[in-house]
């Protein structure tokens, strides 16, 4: 809910000035560093929300049974190549 508030009034907050200026960034290029911005923020959170699930979830699978390690270290290294994903993706946003 915080995340939305935070778009909507950064959205709406930028469209007045927007156009205010003469010779500045184009809209493309603008919405394009949106578009990189959104997209590593969005996945890093959810990564975030995710690690912390499954962090907590694997340490209580590893106190009841050590030997169930590697399987924790897995899902966790799953969850974080969801940011890795975002990274990848701003970094082709950006690149075009």
């Amino acid at each position: 809910m915080l995340f939305l508030a935070a778009s909507v009034i950064s959205i709406l907050g930028s469209t007045g000035v927007a156009f205010a200026q003469e010779g500045g960034a184009s809209n493309g290029e603008s919405m394009k560093l949106l578009g990189a911005g959104l997209a590593f923020g969005i996945a890093a959170g959810g990564a975030g929300i995710g690690l912390g699930q499954v962090g907590a979830a694997g340490l209580a699978v590893i106190s009841e049974n050590p030997a169930l390690q590697s399987k924790v270290f897995i899902f966790v290294g799953m969850v974080e190549s969801i940011a890795i994903y975002g990274i990848v993706m701003m970094f082709i946003i950006l690149g075009q």
